[in-house]
């Protein structure tokens, strides 16, 4: 039996002032307590659906509905970390709460929490210039997490990482969303990424953006490391980069 939508997006579009539509008939059916990831090119609009989502942008055509009487509290994770360089790792993941008002007590086991879930035991007093890049999208992934939201949107929160570092993260996210059954909606160009994340992976072509492949990755969740050296995960990845293939090929076409 499929489970209800916490989320959906219905012939969704997006024209920007200058005339350039960035979105046009997008389709998406976002179900609670999984990771969905949209791969496509640039400038497909990938960022542009977390914006809607996230009410940071407005749609110019079509519905987005949430499920009627769900609760839905989202957190942003944005490409950069965009930490206060002058505030310790635990005065960065309390902004959100300092600027909810949250009373102080409250607040701070709430960020002692989240420090917990992101492995940041110990760093609480470190200013970001003394921290990795890994370390800093570990403090903004807190930062997103100590508001306790069910919704998670990442956009490419680990595409400047290096591929060690890169998989650590990928792996103890797998753990949080498990552990915490997050709704994720994952922006990445990497294709690996993405299969290896996701319940399902979304391809979006561009010019204008829209879905043009909904691919369900079925294996078991969440996975381990040497579910990368898969048969079945090197199968996914080339069904996704068909399809990126092909999207990229339309999206050629169409702009000549």
């Amino acid at each position: 039996m499929k489970t209800r939508p916490i989320l959906t997006l219905e012939q969704v579009g997006k024209t920007y002032a200058n005339g350039t539509v960035a979105l046009q008939n997008f389709n998406l059916a976002v179900e609670p307590n999984t990771i969905t990831s949209l791969v496509g090119p640039s400038g497909c609009g990938k960022s542009t659906v977390l914006r809607i989502i996230s009410e940071l942008g407005d749609l110019s055509t079509g519905r987005m509905a949430w499920e009627s009487g769900g609760d839905h509290k989202l957190a942003y994770v944005f490409q950069e970390a965009a930490l206060m360089p002058w505030a310790t790792v635990m005065d960065n993941i309390r902004l959100p709460l300092k600027l909810a008002r949250v009373p102080k007590r409250q607040a701070l086991e709430l960020v002692s929490d989240a420090i917990a879930q992101v492995g940041l035991q110990g760093f609480e007093r470190v200013y970001p210039r003394e921290l990795s890049g890994g370390m800093q999208m570990r403090v903004s992934i807190a930062r997103a997490l100590v508001t306790r939201p069910n919704i998670l949107l990442m956009d490419e929160p680990f595409g400047a990482l290096d591929e060690m570092t890169r998989g650590k993260l990928n792996q103890d996210l797998l753990q949080l969303q498990h552990q915490r059954q997050l709704t994720i909606l994952f922006v990445t160009h990497s294709i690996y990424e993405a299969v290896y994340l996701a319940h399902r992976v979304v391809v979006m072509a561009s010019k204008p953006g829209r879905v043009v492949a909904d691919i369900a990755i079925d294996s078991p969740h969440p996975r381990d490391p040497d579910y990368r050296t898969s048969a079945q995960f090197n199968r996914y990845c080339r069904d996704v980069s068909h399809s990126l293939s092909e999207a990229m090929g339309e999206s050629l076409a169409l702009s000549l």
